[in-house]
């Protein structure tokens, strides 16, 4: 049993009108892909809600843009002012520039060679960087043992001179004990004849 012709007119009740533009739009949106497919047709479609959300399906191997501007072109019809033509003139010229600087740049494989020899100077860098402070550290190490052992020598030696002089002033007050414990004295005769005494 097919199903009869329905009025086309605005659906007054709000579910069933938001449910017939899920269906429809998905209809369109299907049958928008086909034709592009079995037809290799290029299409743009661009649908509206009541609420204002936009959809839309362009061919895979087009833009948007670039149909409206044949649209434009082929109509006559204006889409755009001035304005927007300057503008877009202006986005074409850019990218042109910047597809000229693509070319004029070197290649990834070049560009990666050159990050990769920058990441490895920096690592070399960093590296030097760590041996000279542990070289500097290893020296101050050095200099510490070295003023260390200096100071200890230095007191060692302090303590024998200390040593030394005690020594000598316990030499000195021995000798002036001995001397005076002697039990006999000595007389010194000159050995000149003259000088000598008469017994």
């Amino acid at each position: 049993m097919g199903r009869g012709k329905i009025e086309i007119k605005r659906i007054e009740n709000s579910t069933n009108r938001q449910v017939t533009f899920s269906k429809r739009r998905a209809g369109i949106l299907k049958k928008a892909r086909e034709i592009g497919v079995l037809c290799d047709a290029q299409v743009g479609v661009v649908i509206f809600s009541s609420a204002g959300k936009l959809y839309d399906y362009c061919s895979p191997k087009t833009t948007l843009s670039r149909i409206l501007e044949k649209y434009q072109t082929n109509s006559g019809k204006i889409l755009w002012d001035e304005k927007h033509k300057r503008l877009s003139a202006e986005i074409d010229r850019i990218k042109k520039e910047n597809d000229n600087m693509q070319i004029e740049l070197r290649s990834p494989k070049e560009l990666i060679a050159i990050e990769e020899a920058l990441l490895n100077g920096l690592t070399n860098l960093r590296d030097k960087q760590m041996d000279h402070w542990r070289m500097h550290r290893r020296n101050e190490r050095i200099l510490e043992d070295e003023r260390k052992l200096l100071a200890f020598r230095v007191q060692q030696q302090d303590v024998k001179l200390s040593g030394d002089m005690r020594e000598l002033e316990l030499g000195y007050h021995h000798d002036r004990e001995f001397t005076s414990q002697m039990p006999f004295t000595f007389r010194v005769q000159p050995s000149h004849p003259n000088l000598q005494e008469d017994e």
